[in-house]
């Protein structure tokens, strides 16, 4: 990457948000309330941060599930930019796969993302669209009573993730995988899985993601490897985008973009050490990359939830790409 590359990525930061605000309604902030939920059925409690949005009236809504060693405060700036574009974003943490196992040790860390824990995961995505729904029926209020769940729009959800949540949005969406369960679910409109996985199925990816039916944004980049070292870049991330059927999918690619990139780490930014280390030039190009990515998946989310014909048009050719980056519809 040229510093002449790394300064207009840089500048490209600062000017993202307004390219955002001319093709997005503008919104004041909103209100952030951490709640968790008891999924009675399973005794497990969940952690939740909810985001609700300054807008009023019916809104649509984004479920969020972190990656590996990760928590409820994890992709706090796509969570926040999307609030911002209009949505209430719930993000899940998921006991097991947290950073409780993060502060185990690497090993733990490995042998948490098993097949056990995506089956834990998409169930706990079922679980939250069941309670979100509950809510809606008996008109609960926000745990500080500000805002009605009644006001959450049950046919205009979305499902997000980072690395092993964007496995287990991968999974909900429709992914085959070859364990027992079932993890599929109707309600999400669309998704985006952000650093996405192929890698650890034998299947072909026509075989793996031809099922899915519902509209799909992969995101991922040059640098987007395995943290574990099973490989290097994010071409076999990439690959999704060829098993998905033609016509609802898209893949985002950005040069000079690493794994923790696509963690969307805004308030603690992770600098990375031992073998998660990062490099100096990556950290520095992350405002920018995170700029872009906010705003992409924000046109992406008011394209394919609320059917919004301008964000479509933007999406045909989004502005802000560099040389190397890559944008693919169809």
């Amino acid at each position: 990457m040229t510093a002449h590359c790394s300064r207009r990525r840089l500048l490209q930061a600062g000017t993202a948000f307004g390219l955002l605000a001319a093709a997005l309604p503008a919104l004041a902030a909103g209100r952030v309330v951490d709640e968790t939920w008891r999924d009675d059925a399973r005794q497990r409690d969940l952690p939740v941060r909810i985001r609700w949005p300054a807008a009023s009236g019916a809104l649509p809504v984004v479920v969020y599930s972190h990656g590996l060693g990760g928590s409820r405060e994890g992709g706090d700036f796509w969570g926040q930019a999307w609030c911002d574009a209009g949505f209430v974003v719930v993000h899940l943490q998921h006991p097991g796969s947290d950073t409780a196992v993060l502060r185990a040790g690497l090993p733990a860390l490995r042998a948490a993302g098993n097949a056990e824990q995506l089956i834990a995961r998409a169930t706990d995505v079922r679980f939250a669209l069941d309670e979100i729904g509950r809510r809606r029926l008996v008109d609960t209020n926000d745990a500080a009573g500000a805002r009605a769940w009644r006001d959450v729009r049950s046919d205009a959800i979305g499902l997000a993730g980072h690395s092993f949540g964007a496995q287990t949005t991968q999974a909900v969406a429709g992914q085959r995988f070859p364990v027992p369960a079932d993890l599929t679910d109707p309600r999400p409109k669309a998704f985006i899985a952000l650093s996405p996985s192929t890698h650890r199925s034998n299947m072909p990816v026509q075989d793996q993601f031809g099922t899915i039916r519902r509209p799909f944004l992969a995101i991922t980049g040059s640098l987007d490897g395995d943290p574990f070292g099973a490989y290097k870049g994010g071409d076999q991330r990439a690959r999704l985008f060829e098993g998905l059927p033609a016509g609802q999918r898209a893949l985002l690619w950005l040069a000079g973009a690493d794994h923790n990139t696509f963690g969307g780490n805004g308030e603690r930014r992770i600098t990375g050490r031992g073998p998660f280390a990062r490099e100096p030039a990556v950290f520095a190009l992350e405002p920018a990359h995170h700029a872009l990515v906010a705003r992409i998946s924000s046109l992406w989310w008011h394209a394919q939830l609320l059917g919004d014909a301008a964000a479509r048009a933007a999406l045909q050719r989004p502005d802000g790409l560099e040389r190397g980056d890559r944008w693919q519809l169809g």
